[in-house]
């Protein structure tokens, strides 16, 4: 039986290897994003303007602000659809001791796949009904940094999300997407927040 002193060192141990493990995942699927990018042909146009939505009200919100009040630019410039497939599987490998199995991470990644295709789909359907051809994204990844990278990528000229609106203190403790693309997105980013 272990005394607990050992238990103690072993906890801080899993710990350390569950964050180095998800950085490597992190890392990884950076660099898939970026051969995607990279193979994903340049839009028909430059300065479209891209929609992050994710299936919150307030990206679902954003979306329809944006076809009603940006028609004609809409219309005359594009739209780029875009959504993240969060790669954050912490609390997977939080529960677990040891390695999670393959197969569970594999069918939660295709999960999430189905998921943003679905998203994607119904919001081009959307575009559709109000006459504007959309072209839709996803990569996986933190929804900050993929956001902000298919932004240059694809030289938008406009972001609009939505906000959900987070009190002061979980902002500051977890961050914002918005905030987030805000500060670090090359192109003006217009937040859409939902009145009460």
């Amino acid at each position: 039986m272990r005394s607990p002193r050992n238990q103690i060192q072993i906890q801080p141990l899993n710990q350390f290897y569950m964050f180095i493990h998800q950085n490597s995942l992190e890392n990884k699927q950076r660099e898939r994003n970026m051969e995607e990018l990279a193979k994903e042909p340049e839009m028909k146009q430059k300065n479209k303007v891209m929609i992050a939505i994710d299936g919150s009200d307030s990206s679902s919100y954003a979306l329809k602000w944006a076809l009603q009040n940006l028609d004609d630019t809409l219309k005359s410039h594009g739209v780029i659809l875009f959504t993240a497939i969060s790669a954050d599987y912490s609390g997977v490998f939080s529960g677990s001791v040891g390695s999670v199995p393959l197969d569970l991470v594999d069918s939660m990644e295709s999960d999430q796949k189905t998921f943003a295709a679905s998203l994607l789909a119904k919001a081009k359907d959307d575009c559709a009904k109000h006459g504007i051809e959309a072209e839709t994204v996803s990569l996986t990844g933190s929804p900050k940094a993929v956001i902000c990278e298919a932004v240059q990528k694809f030289h938008c000229q406009l972001l609009v999300m939505g906000s959900r609106c987070q009190g002061r203190i979980k902002r500051a403790v977890l961050g914002s997407v918005s905030d987030y693309c805000v500060h670090h997105a090359k192109c003006p980013v217009l937040v859409v927040r939902q009145s009460d």
